[in-house]
């Protein structure tokens, strides 16, 4: 599965690792995070993420 990185602080979204912390489990690919899903850094939405 391919990370993705936040354009504004640099998280990487792992899909491999999902976010834990927020309710995503491990195995959720980026396209199947639900479209309210920010950055757990900075807050940002999945549109200011890029494939790494």
């Amino acid at each position: 599965m391919e990370k993705w990185v936040c354009d504004v602080c640099g998280y990487i979204y792992d899909p491999e690792i999902g976010d834990p912390d927020n309710g995503i489990a491990a195995g959720t690919a980026f396209a199947d995070l639900p479209e309210d899903w920010v950055c757990p850094l900075c807050g940002v939405g999945k549109d200011q993420f890029s494939k790494q």
